[in-house]
């Protein structure tokens, strides 16, 4: 990422959140883009596929609190082309000057000390580092992180709940294997006589500074192959297939994102690797549901064990049924709770299973029963159970 595009492109407009937006926000923003326009499903489809590269450099600084604050600031300082100040009046200062102290912008040493670029303490070079991630303009070509890379994997309820182990197949950049990354066919590329082999060129930012972009000539490399390597076409870069195995942790909800570290393409001249971002999703149970930390369930029971009580057996998750005692009058819809039963919390801990009573209603009654459940009826006739209903429906 250049200086211009970390000043100059607005990450909050590519998401379509405001400047005030919270972070869970930004996140559900950025994941309804993601899974919109995501190369698997819109193979073919550059625009889809620029806006998905878009979305996810957005998110890469907005989605990290520190990276955000450094861009939120940067855009405060150079947004309008040049430092913003309080406006002053002093000997050489035409009427749109600007007259601040760059030791309270910089907090470093204060004028007439030793010290950086117009002798204040650690240089303009130490901040531009601290915001673009880049030395100063002097600087050699510089180790590079490796891109980040997502991927999508489909879990069953149940390794969901566990956790699982999954393969998972991905492409990514990496070293170019036919030219050993060199990009010259020959291995011996030469160093960029535009930027001297630093990737980077400056140019005039307002105010007497300057700001730097990667050097269009080498494409940032600071090296140029004289000899292009017909693979990588002269980059150092070709795309790299590569199956690893993925351990997604228990408890692992529908549309989480899941970030492991260092798992990201590789990266260049012994810089780190990027990070793998994988978004699970999982497919729906058929007699089990999900709340959280907590499992749920639905049993149904007879009109005998819901009105005079009893003990029942309920099914568990991968585990032996359980008892449970369901009270005497218990009305259906009520829910109980089997502890312990549950998901897999991060801790090691389980939820527990909710069970909610269904009081299941034959459908046919063998002519004992339907004798049997006349006689009841007559035994309650003059009770209404709706005699409640009418008299919160009169109001007041």
């Amino acid at each position: 990422m250049s200086t211009k595009d970390f000043i100059e492109k607005d990450y909050y407009k590519v998401l379509g959140v405001p400047r005030d937006a919270t972070e869970a926000e930004i996140k559900k923003a950025y994941r309804k883009l993601a899974r919109e326009n995501h190369p698997d499903a819109n193979r073919g489809d550059a625009k889809a596929e620029e806006r998905f590269k878009d979305a996810s450099e957005a998110y890469d600084v907005l989605g990290d609190a520190k990276r955000r604050k450094e861009y939120d600031e940067a855009r405060a300082l150079f947004g309008n082309g040049g430092f913003r100040g309080r406006p002053g009046q002093g000997a050489g200062q035409g009427a749109g000057s600007y007259n601040f102290d760059l030791g309270d912008l910089f907090g470093g040493t204060q004028p007439g000390q030793q010290g950086g670029a117009g002798g204040f303490g650690g240089g303009l070079g130490d901040v531009f580092g601290g915001l673009f991630n880049r030395g100063g303009a002097g600087t050699r070509t510089q180790p590079r992180r490796g891109q980040d890379v997502e991927s999508e994997v489909t879990l069953s309820f149940t390794e969901a709940v566990d956790g699982a182990t999954v393969p998972l197949r991905m492409s990514s950049s990496a070293a170019c294997k036919a030219c050993s990354g060199t990009g010259d066919k020959n291995g011996t590329p030469r160093v960029c006589p535009t930027c001297v082999g630093t990737g980077q060129v400056s140019r005039g930012g307002g105010g007497g500074f300057s700001l730097t972009d990667p050097c269009v000539d080498c494409k940032g490399r600071g090296l140029i192959a004289e000899d292009p390597c017909d693979t990588c076409k002269g980059s150092g870069r070709a795309t790299s297939s590569r199956t690893m195995q993925v351990r997604i942790p228990a408890g692992v909800s529908d549309n989480q994102r899941i970030r492991l570290r260092g798992k990201g393409a590789p990266g260049e001249r012994g810089g780190p690797n990027g990070d793998l971002y994988v978004v699970v999703h999982v497919d729906a149970h058929p007699v089990f549901g999900r709340k959280g930390d907590n499992l749920t369930v639905t049993v149904p029971v007879t009109f005998a064990e819901a009105a005079l009580g009893g003990e029942v057996s309920v099914p568990t998750l991968g585990g032996p049924p359980v008892k449970l005692r369901i009270p005497a009058g218990t009305p259906s819809g009520r829910t109980m709770r089997a502890r312990g039963k549950g998901a897999t919390r991060k801790d090691g801990s389980r939820g527990d299973l909710l069970v909610t009573v269904d009081i299941a209603v034959p459908r046919e009654l063998g002519e004992e029963a339907r004798k049997t459940l006349e006689s009841y009826r007559e035994a309650t006739a003059e009770e209404n159970p709706r005699a409640a209903l009418f008299e919160a429906a009169k109001g007041d």
